[in-house]
């Protein structure tokens, strides 16, 4: 019986701890760029629910969007994925 009440207790915890994650509210275009290097990318302001901002990128005809200015190991397919993770990162 005490165990079913800590797994319990775990599994609530578990749960509130990704609720607390940090969500993108919203991305805003910040402009168009071009590296040193003449490779053109795109910036974003990602807004999250705990209040901070993250920058995100867009690389490759917005194919890859990565967390930061800069194309790097942060880089995912999709736009709300690599939100998620400038919101985290945060």
């Amino acid at each position: 019986m005490k165990f079913a009440k800590i797994a319990a207790a775990s599994a609530l915890l578990a749960l509130s701890a990704g609720a607390l994650a940090a969500k993108p509210t919203s991305i805003v275009f910040q402009g168009n760029h071009e590296t040193a290097a003449g490779i053109a990318f795109t910036e974003y302001l990602v807004k999250c629910s705990n209040g901070k901002t993250a920058t995100m990128t867009a690389w490759e005809n917005r194919r890859k969007w990565c967390v930061g200015n800069e194309l790097n190991d942060q880089c995912e397919r999709k736009q709300i994925k690599a939100a998620k993770a400038a919101c985290d990162a945060a």
